[in-house]
Order: C-alpha cells, then sequence, then structure tokens
C-alpha cells in the first residue's frame, strides 16, 4: 500500500548556534508508520558564515531531498511554500549607559509631548474651571484634580499596552504586540518577494 507523507512548512523559525537544519525543525509531519521520526531528523541545510542571519528554504528543496531517499512515499504539501530561518547570534550584555540614555531620551520626550498637549489645550484652565465648578472656588493649583489626573495617565498606558515590565496581564495583545506583528509579516514577505526575485535573475 502506498504511503502518503503529508508535509506542512512552518511560517518562521529561530535557531541558536546549530550548524545543521533537520527537516523537523522546518516542517510539520505525518506519515503513518515508524519511519516519521527517521524523516524528521533528516538532515536539509548545513548553516554557513555566509548565509548571514537569515536563510529561506524552498519546498523544492524538501521535495528533492526526500525523493532521492524515498522515492516511493507520495507526497502530500500543505500551506506556505517558503520558509524563513533566523540564526541568532549569541547574546550580547546590554551596555548600561547606552539603556540609560535612551530611557532617558524616551522619557524627556514623551513628557515633552504631554506637556506640549496640554499646553495646546489648555489643560490647566480647564481644570481650574472644573474645581471651581465642583467646590465653588478658584484654585490656582487645583491638586486635588491633577493628582488622579496625572496617575490615571500612567495607569491607562499601563493598560492600553497591557504590559508592566515583562508582566502581562491577560493573553489579548496590545495595540503594540499587534504592530509589532504587522510589520514583522510585511518584513518577512519583503525577504521572500525579494528572494523570489534574485532567483529569477539567477535563472536568466
Amino acid at each position: 500500500m502506498e504511503q502518503i507523507l503529508f508535509l506542512r512548512l512552518r511560517k518562521r523559525l529561530v535557531i541558536r548556534q546549530k550548524d545543521v537544519i533537520l527537516l523537523g525543525d522546518i516542517c510539520q509531519l505525518y506519515l503513518d508508520g515508524e519511519r516519521e521520526q527517521k524523516l524528521r531528523r533528516i538532515p536539509l541545510y548545513q548553516v554557513k558564515k555566509e548565509d548571514g542571519n537569515l536563510i529561506i528554504i524552498d519546498i523544492m528543496q524538501v521535495i528533492r531531498k526526500l525523493r532521492q531517499m524515498y522515492p516511493e512515499i507520495h507526497l502530500e504539501v500543505q500551506g506556505s511554500t517558503q520558509i524563513i530561518v533566523e540564526v541568532e547570534n549569541p547574546a550580547k550584555r546590554a551596555n548600561f549607559f547606552l539603556v540609560s540614555f535612551v530611557w532617558l531620551l524616551l522619557f524627556i520626550g514623551s513628557g515633552l509631548a504631554l506637556m506640549n498637549f496640554h499646553a495646546d489645550v489648555s489643560m490647566l484652565e480647564v481644570q481650574r474651571r472644573l474645581y471651581q465648578l465642583i467646590t465653588g472656588q478658584y484654585e490656582k493649583r487645583p491638586l486635588l484634580l491633577q493628582i488622579p489626573y496625572s496617575l490615571g495617565i500612567g495607569l491607562g498606558m499601563v493598560l492600553f499596552f497591557n504590559h508592566i515590565f515583562r508582566k502581562q496581564f491577560n493573553e489579548e495583545p496590545s495595540p503594540l504586540d499587534v504592530e509589532l506583528f504587522l510589520y514583522q509579516q510585511n518584513l518577512d514577505q519583503y525577504y521572500l518577494e525579494n528572494e523570489n526575485e534574485e532567483n529569477q535573475r539567477d535563472k536568466t
């Protein structure tokens, strides 16, 4: 009876200091029988220094390899036809002074943005007027409104981005997570399109 091997390439893979990419690393496999585990351990690509940190593997490389080793197996390919393999370099220790400088720059920049916004909408005058309407007294510095408002801005940002340092409040992705995901998708699509254009030029 003819055996059918079902293949599905993953969309993206990150590997760390690994010289050989195995078939099981980049593919989801299903085959009735004991050979499935052997197929997972098939070496598919040898990582070289000149590859850099991005490697694009096409489904045709996988099919060619499997046909050479198991010509009798019928292949059923599903999903995407290319996978991006990112070779992660050894993690470098963060520079304390550089991180501190960037943090300070962002802190000052966001503070200036908030202050400029409040100045544009005359927030102080609005708070003074609200305080006078509520209490019947004019107050030059209505701290009773300003303190909760300031705390509310910080709390609102934490809830909006669903993060406080590395802690996440729930499994729902934050707007920043979604934007990073879309950016990564666009970046991956660019790499794939660029690779296809280079392959076409090489053929001509």
